[in-house]
């Protein structure tokens, strides 16, 4: 009868550790892609990314031909993506373009390079 209660409490440890570390890694992601709305990008490059210790993740920034750009975060697996568009040069970000899940047609325009 302790066996059987040790296995369970430790798959309920397990997966409350998961759950954690997911928590984390979406709240990382969610602070990177706030981050890489206040940087400077380089409007005429199609793909721009990098990795950000800071959060533990990668940022990549795309380029369409029709104007449209599109900010994706990464964290531990956890994406988050915010839409945007090009303006006189500049990359513009929607107030309230992100999304945890891909805005794009195209679902390879929305995997980082």
């Amino acid at each position: 009868m302790l066996r059987a209660s040790h296995r369970h409490y430790q798959s309920l440890r397990d997966e409350v550790t998961f759950e954690n570390r997911a928590l984390a890694d979406s709240a990382r992601a969610e602070s990177l892609l706030q981050w890489g709305r206040q940087r400077e990008w380089r409007a005429a490059q199609a793909v721009q990314c990098q990795y950000v210790e800071a959060f533990a993740g990668t940022l990549c920034l795309r380029v369409f031909a029709d104007a449209a750009a599109l900010l994706i975060a990464d964290s531990g697996g956890q994406r988050r993506w915010q839409s945007g568009y090009v303006s006189a040069g500049r990359v513009q970000f929607s107030p309230h373009g992100w999304s945890d899940f891909c805005p794009r047609k195209e679902a390879a325009e929305c995997r980082l390079p």
